[in-house]
């Protein structure tokens, strides 16, 4: 099975605008994400709209295409680049790397990579086992129930499942939760299909876009990363990030 990664990357953030060229240890943010993700794939292309991340990504030596400046999500420039690749490119599932998650590890990508051996997958995605209460009940960070089958059956932003009868600080010996990391793989036609999909209820509720899949019946294999995921929303992101870096250096 081929499989290629995309890295959606813009930069009109409404948080932090133009972080993907924000510099961390001497590169652009977009260079770290895209030379781990490299590590784990044979083919990688960033996904933007703007010509200053294209000409930073030129300049490191990566791949890019050009895609429209009015995706509402991540997942639909992927849905672009994809198409636009497939005229030239063979590959069969389509892996799509956050541009804001600068410490990617080839052993992520190949825990998804191991989703597709089942031939009934459609999208994948990661999970974690959470460790710390700040992180179970930090809306943020969005939560995952994971059925017998390792199929998602619900996301939230609330910590799920309800542990009843149990004080919250007694929750994480009750029960073993898993907090969502959001990088996806597809099969490309489903990439395609899921970009026709209309906002759903759930979706609208969370502001989770995953929840519009399993409303409209797709199914979400995930595999289990023992990795944490150091995402890169703010300045104050940026920070702790280069803190991260420094720690691992020492």
């Amino acid at each position: 099975m081929k499989f290629i990664g995309i890295i959606p990357a813009r930069f009109a953030s409404t948080r932090f605008p133009g972080k993907p060229l924000a510099i961390l240890n001497g590169k652009p943010i977009i260079q770290h994400v895209y030379e781990n993700a490299a590590k784990g794939l044979d083919a990688v292309w960033v996904a933007t709209d703007n010509s200053r991340i294209a000409q930073a990504v030129s300049n490191f030596g990566g791949q890019f295409v050009m895609t429209r400046e009015d995706h509402p999500s991540g997942t639909d420039r992927c849905a672009e680049a994809a198409q636009l690749l497939s005229a030239e490119h063979d590959f069969e599932v389509v892996i799509n790397i956050q541009g804001d998650e600068p410490f990617v590890r080839p052993e992520q990508i190949n825990a998804l990579k191991s989703c597709f051996a089942d031939p009934k997958t459609e999208i994948a995605t990661l999970v974690k086992v959470i460790e710390s209460a700040e992180v179970l009940f930090n809306p943020n960070r969005p939560k995952v129930v994971v059925g017998k089958d390792q199929q998602a059956l619900l996301f939230s932003r609330e910590a799920i499942p309800h542990i009843r009868g149990a004080a919250k600080e007694n929750w994480l010996a009750e029960h073993e939760f898993y907090s969502h990391l959001g990088m996806y793989a597809y099969r490309k036609d489903i990439l395609q299909q899921l970009t026709q999909l209309s906002p759903s209820k759930l979706e609208l509720a969370e502001s989770l876009e995953q929840l519009r899949w399993i409303e409209s019946g797709f199914r979400i294999k995930v595999a289990q990363t023992r990795f944490e995921s150091i995402g890169i929303d703010t300045p104050e992101d940026l920070e702790a990030a280069r803190q991260f870096l420094e720690n691992q250096q020492s």
